[in-house]
């Protein structure tokens, strides 16, 4: 109720105090079509998906799953979600000129989106197989919104809520909106909105944030 006294329309899916994914669009706004909860071909029970077409833009949502540690099961299943994400988006991409996919990835690309690329090279959220994962995405045609603009350094999404890592800025980069090129000329802007941050009880994430024109 509050969502749409806002202005808001809502779709999303979830479990109940376990993972979920939600799209916000204005209310007086085109109305979502075509949405789709679950990877085709992938057999999950986990809501980590929600994809949605507001006029001619085709929104997906992601929240990739952690990994948990490299070698393990969870892992595993990690990369094989990825590769079910990458063929899904690929046919997307297909269908859908203006396209968008943001959330949190649990991916850190590149050395600078990592306050200790040494320290963190080889573990999860930062391991080669993920990192190439990511890779894969942008080679089929999408664009970090992101890195369209130049930044300062030492910008991160995700900080431990552990040891201080926030206070010290010691966090990563996995959170990310990437587009397709028919809007990445549209991208007027992207940062990320670390003040949410330094609420009391926060998420160990802060929001990302991308403009566009018309």
């Amino acid at each position: 109720d509050e969502i749409q006294a806002a202005g808001y329309h809502v779709d999303f899916a979830g479990q109940k105090t376990y993972n979920g994914v939600a799209v916000l669009s204005r209310g007086n706004g085109p109305e979502t079509t075509d949405i789709v909860t679950d990877l085709p071909g992938l057999d999950d029970p986990q809501r980590r998906v929600l994809a949605v077409t507001i006029g001619d833009l085709r929104f997906v949502d992601f929240y990739v799953p952690n990994g948990s540690e490299v070698g393990s099961d969870k892992y595993d299943y990690k990369l094989g979600w990825l590769e079910k994400c990458t063929a899904y988006i690929e046919d997307q991409l297909q269908q859908h000129e203006r396209f968008i996919v943001g959330g949190d990835f649990n991916i850190a690309p590149e050395d600078e989106d990592v306050h200790d690329p040494a320290g963190w090279t080889g573990q999860v959220l930062f391991s080669g197989p993920e990192r190439q994962a990511f890779q894969r995405l942008l080679k089929l045609g999408l664009t970090d919104s992101f890195r369209l603009f130049e930044q300062e350094p030492a910008i991160f999404s995700w900080w431990d809520y552990r040891m201080g890592a926030f206070r010290r800025n010691r966090g990563l980069r996995i959170d990310h909106i990437l587009v397709s090129d028919a809007l990445k000329d549209r991208c007027v802007g992207a940062r990320v909105d670390r003040e949410p941050r330094t609420w009391e009880r926060p998420s160990d994430h802060a929001p990302v944030v991308a403009q566009f024109t018309d």
